[in-house]
């Protein structure tokens, strides 16, 4: 998977696995964030809809589309920007519209691997949170805190914003070291919809034209 499709993935699954530790931060962020973490490990599914933006000043980059996110125990179902991603916990289906092709890969069972799974428990390894600031934004009452890496990454912080009221995740933004940010911003949040296994798995026959290339 690319760059742009890990980030998406991490954005919305991995910033619900924060331990009490205190190591990972300050006394209220973790308090929020654990708040966060509980409510969204009790939803049996979760379907996300939101905006992506990526902007570069320097390089004169601003970029904006939309994307929903599906996911459902360790199976997640992406689409965004003519790609769609298909995981049934196993193997990795990626279809590129404009390449009309069929990427393969396997899910490797390993604690580097990005899934929705091992997420909720590695990404708290890597991480600092800070409490900023409430403050008031789209239309509520929010919570803003930051995320620090502890070790090297190709970004050197990621800023989340919470609503108060709902213990419920509203924007995510990573700042990369290039200058770039990416940003998703959430325009829907619905959990415990009815989703059939078959959303996650990838039938080729809805695809015949495409090449079909098993990296596995």
């Amino acid at each position: 998977m690319n760059k742009l499709l890990l980030l998406i993935i991490t954005v919305f699954i991995s910033v619900f696995g924060f331990a009490q530790d205190t190591d990972k931060g300050d006394k209220k962020s973790r308090e929020v964030l654990d708040r966060l973490t509980a409510k969204t490990e009790a939803y049996a599914t979760i379907k996300v809809e939101f905006n992506y933006k990526m902007k570069n000043i320097e390089a004169d980059i601003d970029e904006n589309t939309e994307g929903t996110l599906f996911v459902k125990g360790n199976k997640y179902r992406l689409l965004i920007a003519g790609q769609l991603v298909i995981c049934d916990g196993e193997t990795l289906w990626t279809y590129i519209e404009d390449a009309e092709e069929v990427q393969i890969n396997a899910v490797e069972d390993a604690e580097e691997t990005i899934t929705p799974s091992n997420l909720l428990t590695s990404y708290s390894k890597d991480y600092k949170s800070k409490y900023i600031r409430e403050t008031f934004q789209y239309g509520t009452t929010v919570h803003v805190i930051d995320l620090t890496p502890k070790e090297g990454k190709s970004y050197y912080k990621v800023q989340v914003i919470i609503d108060k009221a709902k213990d419920q995740l509203l924007e995510i933004t990573i700042f990369d070291k290039n200058g770039s940010t990416y940003s998703y911003i959430i325009n829907s949040f619905v959990p415990n919809l009815e989703l059939a296994d078959s959303q996650f798995e990838f039938s080729s026959d809805d695809y015949p034209d495409a090449d079909i290339v098993d990296m596995r």
